[in-house]
């Protein structure tokens, strides 16, 4: 499987997406880099949960960039999978607890 959907050098091309819309990306580069200046919280700790969020979404491309930037950062491989499993208790958490939502529904039309 040497060829998969998503190319890893399309990550470098990310910039370009101003190209085509030069005001809203630059808008939107201009936000992203103010995010991740150090602030309440440092760049190491900005850096796991932005690790922990390209798994919760599943971008490839994040999983890529971060996984490189947490590791220059000095956060340890054990680190990074307990981040990740954090990641998976609230997505799973979030799942489940929209049955709630399936429940009521049964529940009002049971009735």
């Amino acid at each position: 499987m040497d060829k998969t959907y998503y190319d890893p050098k399309d990550l470098r091309k990310f910039g370009k997406i101003t190209e085509w819309s030069e005001e809203l990306g630059t808008k939107f580069f201009d936000y992203y880099g103010s995010v991740f200046e150090e602030g309440e919280l440092t760049a190491r700790e900005k850096s796991l949960i932005a690790l922990a969020v390209s798994h919760a979404v599943q971008c490839p491309y994040c999983i890529d960039a971060y996984t490189s930037d947490t590791l220059k950062r000095g956060v340890t491989k054990e680190q990074m999978m307990e981040a990740i499993h954090v990641a998976g208790a609230i997505k799973g958490g979030a799942t489940l607890v929209h049955g709630v939502q399936m429940m009521n529904k049964v529940n009002k039309l049971e009735m």
